[in-house]
């Protein structure tokens, strides 16, 4: 009798109340709607490359399907809450009378609301219990809902949305959360004690142990009829050790540098999952390969590495590895996209501009000996990494076998100012003007990225023609006539532009795949031998603080840096123990089953058999060969006259000193007329020029400085202008 007043009276509230509750959602939508407290980030092929949090406010793991919670825990959460679930619609009328009666009496007892009545109170938020018991206008209302939610979900939706969305321990919410954080496991593994643990939280999710331990017992018993008091005096233990673990780390997976770039990328996005243009095969051998490298330079100071493997038709990204992880004292500081000096890596493009401006050729001989420059500054006198001078090479050996000196010979025929343009339009954004790094420019002074210098190769691999990296996130899929929401990229891709001479561009891969150019610093059979075609190039900065192997095939563009990222120096790390090797195992990796081939020559170059002469005394400077030149700048002979000590090759007419840009600043303490500036050029039969009026005639010439902004010019016997640079001189002059 009581049970049919109770319903009477129900029945008759919802009715008064027929519109207190909301429209209810369908299962899809709650689904589509549910976020999880993490990003995973994918590889372009769905597998999961790194899972990052990236909700402060709540624990909430992903969606979990009901086929992969644990048998044994639906079992226990079913039992524990709604014994009838899967009998009633909504509203459990015995469990409502029950309660009833025992409030009339005052009988303790917990309380009707079902399942689908809590689901009912999780989804909506008017109905949501706060810090006290709930209303009768909320009760009625969560009856209403739960109802309805059983008239148009089916019982397997509603459980399994009640699962995901129930708050369980302190941040926690839903069975991912819970099962990954205290038991390090995922929902379908959960054992009857594990499961009989969950389900007590459900009840009181933030109950004192003891109480929680009571609660699972009895659960376990249910569960398993063969449980003994010793089985919940175990419980005891196990239960206080799973509520103290946090097993479930922010941050975790082979990318957490690309996860953390992308999930400040998304922040305002409703996307959880991104999807990259990662290869996780890849990713992961390359972790492996930088750290396993790593350790076998232990005891050499060196902690820190990064790589990066590019895409060399589309520009994406294959691999990013921002560190040594474990091996770091600085792991979340990204070496992709950390600044750091790339030593001898910007000689290749340095050496393909003055090819393009037909400055020499790659057979012209340079010499590599003690020199001294002037400069604004004082003298600059470079080095080679060795000390040691090997005396007249052609271009060739110096860019093959990494010689300082030779580089900034060239430099200054091409001039700090327009290497730096060069660069620029290679996509390296350096923050000074060139005249700032003067002629350490040619060995790489400024600061550049990983990514950026490795996206400067590419461009090298492409004939010279440069895009920026294509973004690292995979383009939204299309579902029927809609496209799926977008995830904003990372860097954006835009039209490519040539920024340097395809021709030029030519000769320098094939002087970087040359193991006869590198012969003389790094021997004939050196780890940066490849059994395929590559073209790759080493450097170390000042002090041993950086060191550096780019290098392209075929198909792939791949930079590694090795140092640490404190700025501290190595210790005994040259360039082919240092990046060198897992340059060379990442490109074997990527090369195991396909082939790479030289580029074909572009149109405008020829390739011509050349000799190096001896003269009377020595033997020839190199042994003859074949040679790559632009159309019109091909020689068949190179020699060194030994009287004069200047090759006889082709070198255009050019000023030595001062560099343009130059500031001079008179001494008060000379008199202005007996202080000179000096000038020096290579070419012959020229005429100096200054402000438009010949104040000269050789190679060299002497100037009474006067106050004021100058252009200085060489003039050959036509009159063309051949060369100029523009200074300025500041102080009182003479009178």
């Amino acid at each position: 009798m009581l049970v049919k007043t109770t319903k009477i009276v129900a029945i008759f509230l919802i009715v008064s109340c027929v519109h207190c509750a909301n429209a209810t959602p369908t299962f899809n939508e709650v689904k589509a709607d549910f976020k999880p407290s993490d990003a995973l980030i994918l590889d372009r092929h769905g597998e999961l490359l790194h899972r990052l949090r990236t909700d402060d406010t709540v624990r909430r793991g992903q969606w979990v399907a009901l086929a992969d919670v644990s048998q044994a825990l639906r079992t226990a959460l079913v039992l524990s809450e709604d014994k009838r679930f899967y009998e009633h619609s909504g509203v459990d009328w015995q469990a409502v009378s029950a309660a009833a009666w025992a409030n009339l009496w005052n009988t303790k007892t917990r309380g009707a609301s079902t399942i689908t009545m809590q689901l009912a109170g999780l989804l909506d938020d008017d109905l949501r219990r706060g810090t006290s018991r709930r209303t009768v206008v909320q009760k009625i209302g969560q009856t209403v809902s739960a109802q309805r939610l059983e008239h148009s979900w089916r019982k397997d939706q509603i459980l399994e949305t009640y699962l995901n969305l129930v708050p369980f321990r302190g941040e926690m919410v839903g069975i991912d959360a819970l099962s990954q954080t205290l038991f390090g496991k995922a929902a379908h593994g959960l054992d009857n004690r594990e499961a009989a643990v969950a389900s007590a939280l459900v009840r009181a999710p933030n109950a004192k142990v003891a109480q929680v331990v009571q609660r699972a017992c009895n659960v376990l018993k249910i569960l398993d009829a063969n449980s003994t008091a010793m089985d919940c005096e175990s419980l005891d233990l196990f239960t206080t050790g799973a509520l103290q673990r946090k097993l479930f780390d922010p941050s975790e997976g082979i990318a957490p540098h690309v996860a953390r770039q992308l999930a400040r990328q998304v922040a305002t996005s409703d996307e959880r999952t991104i999807t990259t243009t990662l290869l996780a095969p890849l990713q992961r051998f390359a972790v492996q390969t930088l750290q396993q490298h790593l350790r076998e330079l232990q005891g050499r100071h060196v902690e820190d590495g990064a790589l990066v493997v590019l895409d060399n038709a589309s520009g994406e990204v294959l691999a990013w590895v921002g560190s040594s992880g474990e091996l770091s004292n600085a792991a979340e500081v990204d070496g992709v996209t950390a600044l750091r000096q790339p030593g001898s890596t910007l000689k290749p493009f340095l050496y393909a501009q003055a090819i393009a401006e037909r400055r020499i050729t790659a057979a012209s001989l340079l010499e590599d000996a003690s020199t001294h420059i002037q400069t604004s500054g004082g003298l600059y006198i470079p080095q080679n990494y060795d000390r040691q001078f090997k005396g007249w090479v052609s271009a060739r050996t110096a860019l093959g076998a990494s010689l300082n000196v030779p580089a900034v010979r060239t430099l200054v025929m091409v001039s700090p100012d327009a290497f730096h343009k060069q660069l620029i339009r290679l996509g390296l954004p350096l923050k000074e003007s060139g005249d700032y790094y003067g002629y350490s420019l040619a060995l790489g002074s400024a600061e550049v990225s990983l990514l950026s210098l490795s996206n400067a190769y590419r461009a090298l691999s492409n004939g010279g023609r440069y895009s920026p990296v294509a973004s690292m996130v995979r383009p939204a899929p299309v579902v029927g006539n809609a496209t799926a929401r977008k995830v904003p990229a990372l860097l954006a891709r835009t039209s490519s532009a040539q920024a340097l001479d395809p021709r030029a561009a030519f000769i320098v891969g094939n002087i970087m795949s040359d193991p006869l150019a590198r012969a003389r610093t790094f021997g004939t059979d050196s780890v940066l031998a490849t059994r395929f075609w590559t073209a790759v190039k080493t450097g170390t900065s000042k002090d041993m603080r950086d060191n550096w192997a780019m290098g392209f095939s075929q198909r792939y563009t791949v930079g590694v840096w090795v140092g640490n990222a404190s700025g501290a120096p190595m210790w005994d790390v040259s360039g082919t123990s240092g990046a060198a090797p897992i340059w060379a195992t990442v490109m074997n990796y990527l090369h195991k089953t396909q082939a790479s081939r030289a580029p074909q020559a572009p149109a405008g170059l020829v390739q011509t058999a050349v000799r190096f002469d001896a003269n009377s005394r020595t033997a020839p400077t190199e042994a003859a060969r074949h040679e790559w030149f632009l159309e019109g700048t091909e020689q068949a002979n190179f020699a060194v006259n030994s009287e004069t000590s200047h090759a006889t090759s082709h070198q255009p007419a050019r000023i030595t000193a001062p560099t343009t840009g130059t500031i001079l600043a008179l001494d008060p303490d000379i008199p202005p007329n007996r202080q000179r500036l000096s000038f020096t050029a290579e070419g012959r039969n020229l005429h100096w020029l200054m402000d438009g009026k010949v104040f000269a005639k050789g190679a060299s010439a002497q100037w009474l400085p006067w106050p004021g902004r100058h252009v200085v010019q060489i003039v050959g016997e036509r009159g063309k202008v051949l060369d100029e640079v523009r200074l300025e001189v500041r102080g009182a002059g003479a009178k």
